[in-house]
């Protein structure tokens, strides 16, 4: 079992920069991928960023290309958001599954789950 704690969500204008944490505990030796989700009020949940847990291949969504960074050190992920945009608010997810990822891939895909962080970006 592997439990992911997440923190650094708040609010934040339009412009400005966040960076969340992922911080993993249990059995993380099983943890061979890690990566952030994200899900707005009433959209479908939509994969962030994503990294082996080497940390040397990084795979970002659409939306996060050029603006977010995703970093492992030991057992904590980071995810550096810069010029959020307010359709950048959702609950912001950690996820880290058993098999290795070569992709962001999908949700359905993560084994484990932390409890979310909001993220709410003004204009």
């Amino acid at each position: 079992q592997v439990t992911l704690v997440e923190s650094g969500g708040g609010p934040v204008q339009s412009g400005g920069s966040l960076r969340l944490s992922c911080t993993a505990s249990g059995n993380t030796k099983n943890m061979y991928c890690i990566g952030w989700f994200r899900q707005a009020p009433g959209k479908s949940r939509e994969g962030v960023a994503a990294t082996p847990s080497d940390g040397r291949s990084k795979y970002y969504g659409d939306s996060a290309e050029g603006r977010f960074t995703i970093s492992l050190e030991k057992n904590t992920l980071y995810l550096q958001m810069d010029n959020l945009r307010p359709e950048d608010t959702a609950t912001y997810y950690c996820a880290a599954r058993i098999a290795w990822c070569y992709t962001l891939g999908y949700g359905y895909e993560y084994d484990y789950w932390g409890q979310g962080t909001q993220v709410t970006v003004s204009s």
